[in-house]
């Protein structure tokens, strides 16, 4: 049987992910700074321990079951107080849905908003899965540039006046405002309101996706775009991947009530709804104040490894080389020399060097930026750290 000639025309915009093909090579040979994996260290395993022994206790029948596919109500509450207490944003439990991981949130936006044609815009770099989800829904995709203060939405103002006079139709602006992935960057204060000023003269809806904000090293005085407001035009996203333990699962979007209707219409086809178990321990954690308490552990274990990776790429980088200077988050965004194809670097650094990046033409919307490389500093020690940029400057001075 030939499957080839039976996948439908969308599978040909359907492409492997370079970050979950990198994961295979987290070995003890390689040294990974790929996948966006939270430290070990920090999960907060004794509590969980606790917490999942309670729950099979308390209320198992209720744990082990089918569950609603808004999510459970006990956690969307506990997540609408968590995120007024710790993001200003107010949300009722109706105003809440759990999904699997953010990402599968990325999917159902995908799914619920685009049609062939539309214009999704984005910034320039942005989330490679992002692009990854939507890339099946066949839209045009538009990149605006950015700087060390984020987004430029001046420009970014002109390219909706652009698409406007077009005639196109703009379905979204995503963003990731706040220890931006892949580039560790933040948009000011100022940006936030001017983004959601042009959003507002031209009614446009906005994507804000938030992993990263609960660990910012630099004291940077900013808001979540969705505290700002006041039309209800921004659909939040954000993940307790980071903050409690990714191997749950668990995400949740915050927008107003039609759209998670929507949102609770097109999950049910993909698979009902997420774990009844993992919510009830991540509501319990939440309850217990244990990703609070963790918090301030994970965000100073965090900023010393940014602080390493900073100086091993001070230390060993040959001119030619810049990076950014992450205000928080995952990730330091490097860029190469012209001559460097990151996509072809990757595969002597792997086999001849035993290190690994991911490389950056995917987090681009026409993937023509070829010497750029996103490296992740959370997930290996601080021994990996040096050893492995140390290694990576010798790929890159080889090339």
């Amino acid at each position: 049987m030939n499957i080839e000639q039976l996948v439908s025309s969308r599978t040909q915009f359907m492409t492997a992910s370079e970050i979950r093909e990198l994961l295979r090579w987290a070995t003890a040979d390689v040294i990974s700074f790929g996948g966006g994996m939270p430290d070990p260290s920090t999960f907060p395993i004794e509590d969980i321990a606790k917490i999942v022994a309670y729950v099979l206790e308390a209320y198992p029948h209720k744990a082990l079951q089918y569950g609603s596919t808004e999510g459970v109500l006990e956690l969307r509450q506990e997540i609408a107080k968590f995120s007024e207490s710790f993001r200003g944003i107010k949300a009722r439990p109706e105003n809440i849905i759990v999904t699997v991981g953010s990402q599968e949130a990325l999917e159902l936006l995908g799914r619920v908003f685009i049609d062939p044609g539309d214009v999704v815009i984005t910034e320039n770099p942005t989330y490679l899965a992002a692009l990854q989800a939507w890339r099946v829904y066949q839209p045009r995709l538009v990149g605006v540039p950015m700087d060390e203060h984020g987004m430029v939405v001046e420009i970014l103002e002109e390219r909706v006046k652009q698409l406007k006079a077009e005639g196109a139709r703009i379905k979204f602006i995503y963003t990731i405002p706040t220890a931006q992935n892949p580039s560790g960057l933040t948009m000011s204060q100022d940006r936030r309101k001017y983004l959601l000023e042009v959003a507002e003269r031209f009614d446009l809806m906005i994507v804000e996706d938030d992993p990263y904000s609960y660990f910012l090293f630099e004291s940077i005085e900013v808001s979540p775009i969705k505290a700002l407001d006041k039309s209800d035009r921004v659909i939040y996203l954000s993940t307790a991947s980071k903050i409690f333990a990714p191997g749950f699962r668990l995400g949740w979007v915050i927008a107003r009530e039609d759209v998670i209707k929507w949102f609770n219409l097109a999950k049910q086809s993909l698979n009902l709804n997420t774990s009844n178990f993992v919510q009830y321990i991540f509501a319990e954690g939440l309850r217990r104040n244990v990703v609070l308490k963790n918090l301030p552990h994970v965000r100073d274990l965090y900023k010393r490894k940014r602080d390493a990776m900073l100086a091993a790429l001070e230390t060993y980088m040959p001119p030619g080389v810049a990076w950014t200077k992450p205000s928080g988050g995952m990730f330091i965004w490097v860029t190469a020399p012209p001559h460097v194809d990151t996509k072809e670097l990757l595969k002597t650094a792997v086999t001849q060097y035993k290190v690994a990046f991911v490389p950056g033409h995917g987090f681009f919307v026409d993937q023509s930026v070829r010497n750029a490389m996103r490296l992740n500093f959370t997930y290996p020690s601080f021994e990996q750290i040096n050893e492995g940029i140390r290694r990576l400057a010798m790929a890159i001075k080889g090339a």
